[in-house]
């Protein structure tokens, strides 16, 4: 969690708009590039310092703004997500390498699953294990980069296949027991998680209904038909081991850092026990250059453009998070909310203008919360309600918007492709076609302006 409100609060010259100024540059900047096409999320690394270094001449006390930027890059959580896209980018390439893919291909044209029926799959497979697992970043870091090169030569359209991989991984998020999420709404708003997540199940079901009609009808891409070099082996299909081995550990809830060690070190004795890979592969000298090279390397490179991404990225959200500006927000909904629907209009925009500048959903809802929970009961809301109010409208512009982790890091997922005739995404392109996310989003307000499952006042047990 972003540390800020037992600090001495940050000021900027200008105010409150002095504060904002950085952010505001970065989300101009970032949006400039994505719908420009620019794919790589290193293209965001000078945005980023530029937003910082504005953020440093604006602010009124640099040394205190300093602490702050570092104080938010140095959290657990940000440490956590570093190492996840450093391994599971090992993960994926040794699967790649081993021919894996290929075999998935192979397999898929035996089955017939090609065009809008392979891209409604992956969206079901996504939603099982996200749901599962409980975590959207741990199913794209593994589902990601082999579902999406698969559908190269299965005929899938690469924008509607990432968006279901992305809408997928989102739908556990929005409805596990599990899910850091659904614990954090119920645990703030005093409700228990088994109800919450039975009566999120009307917010939830109808977008992924749509999301799954969507892929199946516009999912189809190019010419049905394996193309001979993407053919492969069935001999790679135990690869698939390694994988399902850290979605085992993950169920069993173990730590993301040890399914995915775990997972590179059982395709390591699968790929080279089935001689599909050998030593060398892994790593070896170049002699002629002085570098290491390999597998292991390679797939480290992979997410290191991720991961000074993030970096940056906390370091700016501390800035405003060391401000006050959560608290102001909250302070400003409090006096607004004097009905029970206007205390729903501004549970949603609480949250979400707090999901906005922080960039994390569960400090969004942290944030929030004990504004949720004061108001909502004054005006008869269920925790229920109030629970759902706050999960469904986190899980949408994070999944949406592409200065978000989880668009990036799906963005950063279709690099896999580039090989298997599959394009490298920006991610904008990815949250674009996230039907099951753009279905969350209307959920809520149809949810609030017509007072959908809003319900009687209820006796909620305490969790």
């Amino acid at each position: 969690m972003i540390e800020g409100s037992s600090q001495r609060r940050l000021t900027f010259h200008g105010g409150l708009f002095g504060a904002v100024l950085p952010a505001l540059l970065f989300l101009a900047g970032v949006t400039t590039l994505a719908l420009q096409g620019t794919p790589d999320e290193r293209g965001f690394w000078p945005v980023l310092i530029a937003a910082l270094g504005l953020s440093l001449l604006l602010a009124r006390d640099r040394t205190q703004w300093s602490e702050a930027v570092v104080r938010s890059m140095s959290q657990e959580i940000v440490a956590l997500m570093i190492l996840a896209w450093l391994l599971s980018g090992v993960l994926s390439e040794l699967l790649r390498a081993s021919g894996l893919i290929q075999a998935l291909v192979t397999a898929g044209s035996f089955l017939g699953l090609q065009g809008g029926g392979f891209v409604g799959l992956a969206f079901l497979i996504c939603c099982l294990v996200s749901t599962a697992t409980g975590t959207s970043f741990g199913t794209i870091l593994v589902c990601g980069p082999l579902l999406y090169p698969a559908g190269g030569s299965l005929s899938a359209d690469p924008h509607w296949l990432a968006g279901a991989i992305l809408g997928g991984a989102t739908f556990g998020d929005s409805i596990s027991p599990i899910s850091d999420t659904t614990i954090a709404s119920a645990g703030t708003q005093g409700a228990d998680i088994g109800g919450v997540v039975r009566s999120r199940l009307g917010y939830v079901l109808p977008p992924a209904l749509l999301a799954f009609v969507a892929c199946l009808l516009l999912g189809r891409g190019g010419e049905i038909g394996i193309q001979s070099s993407a053919m492969g082996s069935l001999r790679a299909l135990p690869m698939l081991g390694a994988p399902a081995f850290t979605l085992w550990l993950l169920l069993r809830k173990k730590h993301l850092l040890e399914g995915l060690l775990s997972g590179i070190m059982v395709s390591l004795v699968i790929s080279l026990g089935l001689g599909l890979l050998t030593p060398s592969d892994l790593l070896f000298l170049d002699h002629e250059n002085f570098v290491a090279r390999g597998l292991i390397l390679k797939g480290l490179e992979r997410g290191v453009g991720v991961s000074v991404f993030t970096l940056l990225l906390m370091g700016l959200v501390g800035t405003l998070t060391a401000t006050g500006l959560q608290q102001s927000l909250v302070d400003v909904a409090r006096r607004k909310a004097r009905t029970p629907r206007a205390t729903e209009v501004w549970i949603v925009v609480a949250v979400s203008i707090a999901v906005l500048l922080t960039t994390h959903s569960v400090v969004a809802m942290l944030a929030v919360g004990a504004f949720a929970r004061e108001a909502g009961e004054r005006f008869g809301l269920s925790a229920y309600r109030r629970a759902n109010l706050l999960d469904v409208t986190v899980c949408t512009y994070p999944f949406l918007l592409p200065y978000f982790l989880p668009t990036i890091l799906m963005a950063s997922a279709t690099a896999s492709g580039e090989g298997f005739g599959m394009a490298r995404l920006s991610p904008m392109d990815v949250g674009l076609f996230n039907v099951y996310s753009w279905g969350l989003l209307a959920m809520i307000g149809f949810a609030v302006g017509s007072g959908y499952l809003r319900g009687p006042v209820e006796e909620v047990p305490s969790r």
